[in-house]
């Protein structure tokens, strides 16, 4: 129910904040998924989900999402 993703890219320019919740994808076509994202000192976004996630594959891609609105994404690690 957790992981850590690095070279975090925003669509904004710039992360909504140090900590947030949204919803995230794993995986092409999963549903959203409810979690929380915390930032290091590096960028870094270290996500813990309500539910285990299946199939988190470091190298895969950790999109993150407002609603509609893609935030960014980084790589899992």
């Amino acid at each position: 129910n957790h992981l850590l993703a690095e070279q975090m890219t925003w669509v904004a320019g710039m992360p909504p904040a140090q900590a947030f919740t949204c919803k995230a994808k794993t995986r092409y076509r999963q549903s959203d998924q409810r979690c929380e994202v915390n930032l290091d000192q590096n960028g870094n976004a270290g996500v813990s989900f309500e539910q285990a996630q299946r199939a988190v594959t470091p190298g895969q891609s950790l999109v993150l999402y407002d609603g509609d609105v893609c935030l960014g994404g980084g790589v899992i690690v």
